[in-house]
Parts: structure tokens; C-alpha cells; sequence
């Protein structure tokens, strides 16, 4: 008898350039899939270009496969809240405008219960002294980013902005979580 493979989770998350979230997120323990993408506008299927004009409402996100026997959700946006700024409203450092918004786009009651959960931990722990601006909504119109955005700071880790933005971030991650760094 051959055991079924363990069922796999899926969460979106924004936190400013999808090329720093989707570089942590490609190095957590559990997670077995990193997509760039866009989420939470009115444009069906923007390109980057659009999204960059702050126009379409979207947001650049990651889209997260995990499997919930190795890493829980409120592990993964533990991690969240420590690699990027959520105290910021659209912006995170020199990113700046809605597309870079921090955000949690869930697909079940259980998963905006386990977002707004950490986020009240967070505040009462007064992690941050500023209040934190998370927004926390359905997953809405999301489309994936296009095939040079996938893999960023992979394939390209010595451009500018990977080696001074987004290189820090992995580091912080690996320093802080480093029993959930994949081996």
C-alpha cells in the first residue's frame, strides 16, 4: 500500500519588491514553490509596466506552495514580518507606491484567521513602534509576473539592486531563521 503524498498549502504574500520576498522565500524549509507575481487590481493579466504606474491597483506578491507538515503558515509569516517593514503604507525602503504595499492575500477563513492572529501578536508585543499596515484580503485577480522576473536574484545576484537590496534581506533571514534555512 503506497502512501499518498502530504497536501501541500498555497498563501500570497506582498512585502514590497516581489524579487526580496521571493529570494527568502526560495531558501524556508517547507516551501516547495516561489511565484512572482501580481495581485488585488482591476487589470486582468497587467504587465509589469502597468503595475510599476501604480495605476492598476495591483500588488507585486509571491505566490507560496508549502506543505504544512514541515513549515505551519504562522511560521512562514513570522519570517514575513521580519524580512520586510510592515509599518510602512506603500513603500518598502526606496520602493515606493501601492504596488509595493505590504499584504497577506488569503484563500480561507483559516488562513486570514492565522494572519490576523500574528499581526495582533505582533502589536501587543510592540514589535514595531509604529502600528503595522498589513493588509490582510481575499486573493483577488491574481495573474504571474512575467518569466524574466521569476528566479531575480538567482540569475542575477550581482546587479545592483539584488546585491544592496535584496542580498541584505536573504542574510537577515538566514541569521534569524537559520534552522529554517533548507540544507
Amino acid at each position: 500500500m503506497s502512501s499518498s503524498p502530504s497536501p501541500t498549502e498555497t498563501i500570497v504574500i506582498g512585502g514590497g519588491c516581489f524579487w526580496c520576498t521571493e529570494a527568502v522565500f526560495d531558501r524556508v524549509q517547507g516551501v516547495l514553490d516561489v511565484e512572482s507575481g501580481y495581485c488585488n487590481g482591476q487589470v486582468v493579466n497587467p504587465t509589469y509596466e502597468q503595475v510599476c504606474t501604480g495605476r492598476t491597483g495591483h500588488a507585486e506578491v509571491v505566490k507560496l506552495e508549502f506543505d504544512p507538515a514541515q513549515i505551519s503558515l504562522r511560521e512562514i509569516l513570522e519570517i514575513f514580518f521580519v524580512v520586510h517593514d510592515p509599518t510602512t503604507l506603500n513603500r518598502q525602503g526606496n520602493d515606493v507606491g501601492t504596488q509595493y504595499r505590504s499584504g497577506i492575500y488569503y484563500t480561507s477563513d483559516t488562513q486570514k484567521q492565522v494572519a490576523e492572529d500574528v499581526i495582533r501578536e505582533i502589536e501587543s508585543s510592540k514589535t514595531y513602534s509604529a502600528p503595522v499596515v498589513t493588509e490582510v484580503a481575499p486573493l483577488a485577480n491574481y495573474s504571474t509576473a512575467e518569466a524574466y522576473h521569476q528566479d531575480y536574484f538567482l540569475n542575477n545576484p550581482n546587479q545592483g539592486y539584488c546585491a544592496f537590496v535584496v542580498g541584505p534581506k536573504v542574510e537577515k533571514f538566514q541569521k534569524t531563521f537559520a534552522s529554517r534555512v533548507k540544507s
